[in-house]
């Protein structure tokens, strides 16, 4: 939130001086990009602000999955975040904008331009809090629920813990509760969502947060908007 904050307020700073950064796009007009981003979340909302604050608008309307952002030729692609780095590599689209989690449990071959200093979230190990589970030697021979298994796996063999993973696909933190497993795996920002089921975390497997990625492709108007991104970040 204190990102999202962040953004809002350089938004601001840069509307209330008269500065846009849109002015640096809008002779470029003739050329054809286009940017991936989440198609729902917190992460899409905060990738629509950093383009705004860019000067690139960029709104999605009645759930529509393409949108042209208006003054410029910048086509903006909502897409779930899995497919992201697929189109990305197929050279189908220029940029994406994901969560770096995303690329370190595809083992994608991806490039990965820039972190983007916002949707700033941590991969953590948690526990319900009546277990005796409180440290990640405790893992040995338990059962972990995870939408992350191949991240999870790489940290439990960096380790030497020999654990059965559960995969499932979302609602992770419910799986102690049901019995499907003895500790969870999962994506969290503030952590509340772990605390209302019941769970505590002890330790965390990775940091992750939004970054930009890149096709193979040379065009002379990707440079400018990297140019346009790096201006952003240094101000």
């Amino acid at each position: 939130m204190d990102d999202l904050k962040g953004l809002l307020s350089a938004s601001r700073l840069n509307r209330d001086c008269g500065q846009t950064y849109s002015s640096l796009l809008i002779p470029y007009t003739m050329t054809n990009l286009k940017i991936a981003i989440q198609k729902k979340g917190h992460l899409r909302d905060e990738s629509i602000l950093f383009l705004n604050s860019l000067g690139i608008s960029c709104q999605q309307k009645n759930n529509q999955l393409i949108t042209k952002c208006p003054n410029t030729n910048i086509e903006i692609i909502f897409l779930r975040d899995d497919d992201i780095p697929n189109y990305v590599n197929k050279n189908l689209i220029d940029f994406g904008i994901i969560g770096e989690d995303v690329i370190k449990e595809n083992n994608n071959q991806t490039k990965l331009v820039k972190k983007l200093g916002f949707s700033k979230c941590q991969l953590v190990m948690a526990s319900p809090k009546d277990s005796d589970i409180n440290s990640i030697n405790d893992l040995q021979g338990k059962r972990i629920a995870t939408s992350y298994p191949n991240i999870l796996k790489k940290f439990l063999d960096l380790n030497k813990i020999q654990s059965s993973i559960v995969q499932v696909s979302g609602s992770v933190e419910v799986a102690p509760c049901l019995n499907l497993a003895d500790a969870v795996c999962d994506l969290t920002q503030t952590g509340n969502t772990l605390r209302q089921c019941g769970l505590e975390q002890f330790t965390t497997v990775l940091k992750s947060e939004a970054v930009l990625i890149e096709n193979k492709l040379i065009k002379p108007e990707k440079q400018k908007l990297l140019d346009l991104i790096k201006q952003y970040a240094n101000s």
